[in-house]
């Protein structure tokens, strides 16, 4: 049975507030991505979104899971220029873990797996797909709604490699 190991490949932590947050140059030489990031905003209750290698298309869907121990609920989206993958982020902070399979593979499209817990807000779950063949490269995070990103916000991207 093979193991898999994590390698960083990039990290980043916000020195200013910013509206988004762009890994390029993503090698193909593992077999999945794990995202991992604090973040917290500039102002109440944003939601970041994820874009894969610039494709503004309308090819992205998601569904998502959430609850705060009072209530809890779901919802989903299709034929998206984007992923939602955290909503109602706010200044006290939260953090979230991406998965992306087989994210170098060209002949299936991409899903991913998403989860996190913010600070005033309780928990999600979300699994999302893009549609589109190609290799994911370049990763870019934002606000859907221009909000900012706060300073002191960081991002970590992993890759798995099986051995």
């Amino acid at each position: 049975m093979a193991t898999a190991t994590y390698d960083c490949i990039a990290t980043t932590t916000l020195g200013s507030d910013q509206t988004d947050v762009t890994f390029s140059s993503i090698s193909g030489s593992y077999t999945d991505l794990v995202l991992v990031c604090w973040v917290k905003t500039s102002s109440n209750d944003i939601g970041l979104r994820v874009q894969f290698n610039s494709d503004t298309g309308s090819n992205y869907s998601v569904t998502q899971v959430f609850g705060n121990g009072t209530i809890a609920g779901s919802n989903r989206q299709s034929s998206q220029t984007s992923i939602r993958w955290a909503n109602n982020l706010s200044t006290n902070g939260g953090i979230g873990i991406m998965n992306l399979q087989n994210y170098s593979n060209t002949t299936t499209y991409k899903s991913i797996v998403c989860r996190g817990g913010f600070a005033s807000h309780g928990t999600m779950a979300s699994v999302g797909l893009w549609r589109s063949t190609n290799a994911i490269n370049t990763m870019k995070i934002f606000d859907e709604d221009s909000g900012s990103m706060a300073s002191g916000s960081t991002f970590a991207l992993y890759g798995i490699k099986a051995e």
